[in-house]
């Protein structure tokens, strides 16, 4: 059974960093493209950074040039690096990863809350 377990999440003020962290119980995990999604309340769920086992990555465009997407496929692990956050990053944060075989086999973590206020 494939597990995505998250970390990292928490409350910070504007301005703050947060480092949100996946590990996946799977194998081949290079297989798989790993994700990062959100969710805020009343707002559909949205794509934030991706990321290739060869290391190609893609940012939302509200994102970009704040946060950092990285993976170590030895060691099976995503993570976001988020700076210079902002109240409008206040979302449910979750772990995806998607094979790029089998499209089907799609996985998500439980998700993890971040929280931007002062």
């Amino acid at each position: 059974q494939v597990q995505l377990e998250e970390s990292g999440g928490g409350l910070v003020q504007p301005g703050g960093s947060l480092r949100l962290s996946c590990a996946a119980s799977i194998m081949f995990f290079g297989n798989y493209v790993m994700n990062w999604y959100r969710q805020a309340p009343g707002k559909q769920r949205e794509l934030v950074a991706s990321i290739t086992s060869g290391g190609s990555k893609n940012y939302l465009d509200s994102v970009k040039g704040r946060f950092t997407i990285s993976r170590d496929n030895a060691r099976n692990t995503v993570s976001l690096q988020m700076n210079s956050l902002k109240p409008e990053d206040t979302a449910v944060y979750y772990c995806n990863m998607q094979n790029i075989v089998e499209p089907n086999l799609n996985y998500w973590g439980q998700g993890t809350q971040v929280t931007v206020s002062s």
